[in-house]
């Protein structure tokens, strides 16, 4: 009985019904004229959507079946598939339409409604196109290089079609470079540290965004070496700001001896900035000062000066103390000195 079945079945084949639409859940039908559609009718569906292929028959049939490629799927209302996540959809005799639910990519291709009716058979196909959301798999972890150094980041993705994949270093100025799963940077420079943003984007869902941190390690560079005019018995405040990556480690220097926290000397440290203050200056204070920032990379420093009212020994040509910082400094020392 069984082979004389799948014999007559195979016959069936050859007998195709025109489809009139397939739509995932809950989007608007889309219809086709039976009598104007192709032989084949493309369809495109989201991975994990559901299709409905809606095949509509007259009452004049005599056998009615669903066929995915060479394969039969339902022969009447006797299902032949072993997948749970297809079954008939029929609104009394007029509609014998296939149902699958959470759309794979191994659902994809042609799937035929064959009718056979006491005049001819009749056909209708479709091929069913699965989308797949771009999803980034691989991307680069976040690095620490130094300054000169060759920088490749990577970033893989995969969806269906192909996801165009964005670089973008998240800053104002970047611009973005498209198509590109290998960000080559020659020589990377300290202003090309930062955040970089992978996107891949296929325009089947929201693109998919991965993030890589880039630290370039530079040696020291002295932005400011403020030196002071100070009078006899005011406060003398010289200060010295650093840029490095590492964050510098600083001293400072009277001529060839090192300074350090002493009875009326006062060294701090905010982030990359240094402030040396002593508190009540005397004439053997007047002089030139040393700063000095180091990291492992390199070392730099800077002369000041702490020279008398209308002498005109500032030298630096450098911005002044922030009024901030100036009262945050001014407020420490009085604390130190207990002023």
């Amino acid at each position: 009985m069984v082979v004389g079945r799948r014999s007559c079945w195979k016959q069936l084949q050859a007998a195709f019904f025109r489809l009139l639409c397939l739509i995932p859940t809950g989007f608007p039908v889309r219809s086709v004229d039976m009598q104007r559609a192709s032989a084949t009718d493309n369809i495109t569906i989201r991975q994990g959507d559901t299709a409905v292929i809606r095949c509509y028959v007259d009452d004049k049939i005599s056998k009615v079946a669903w066929l995915n490629r060479s394969n039969i799927i339902f022969a009447g209302s006797d299902k032949w598939s072993l997948d749970p996540r297809v079954d008939l959809v029929t609104k009394g005799q007029l509609e014998y339409s296939l149902r699958i639910q959470k759309v794979d990519v191994y659902d994809e291709g042609s799937y035929t409604c064959s009718i056979q009716t006491k005049q001819q058979p009749k056909t209708s196909q479709v091929y069913l196109i699965v989308q797949v959301p771009a999803s980034i798999y691989k991307v680069s972890e976040d690095i620490t290089v130094n300054e000169g150094s060759n920088v490749t980041l990577s970033c893989l993705a995969d969806g269906r079609p192909d996801p165009v994949i964005n670089w973008r270093l998240l800053n104002p100025s970047a611009e973005p470079l498209d198509g590109l799963e290998y960000l080559d940077i020659i020589g990377i420079r300290r202003n090309q540290a930062g955040r970089y943003e992978c996107k891949a984007s296929n325009d089947v869902a929201t693109p998919d965004v991965k993030y890589v941190n880039v630290i370039v390690n530079y040696p020291p560079a002295i932005k400011t070496a403020k030196s002071s005019e100070t009078q006899v018995g005011r406060m003398g405040v010289l200060q010295c700001d650093a840029a490095a990556v590492p964050t510098p480690e600083f001293e400072w220097y009277r001529d060839e001896k090192r300074l350090s926290n002493a009875q009326g000397i006062s060294i701090q440290i905010v982030g990359t900035t240094t402030v040396l203050m002593i508190s009540n200056v005397t004439e053997e204070d007047y002089g030139n000062y040393t700063c000095v920032a180091t990291n492992r990379l390199g070392i730099q420093n800077a002369s000041l000066f702490l020279y008398r009212p209308g002498t005109g020994r500032d030298i630096s040509g450098a911005a002044c103390v922030s009024h901030s910082l100036w009262l945050l400094l001014a407020s420490m020392a009085c604390l130190l000195f207990k002023c």
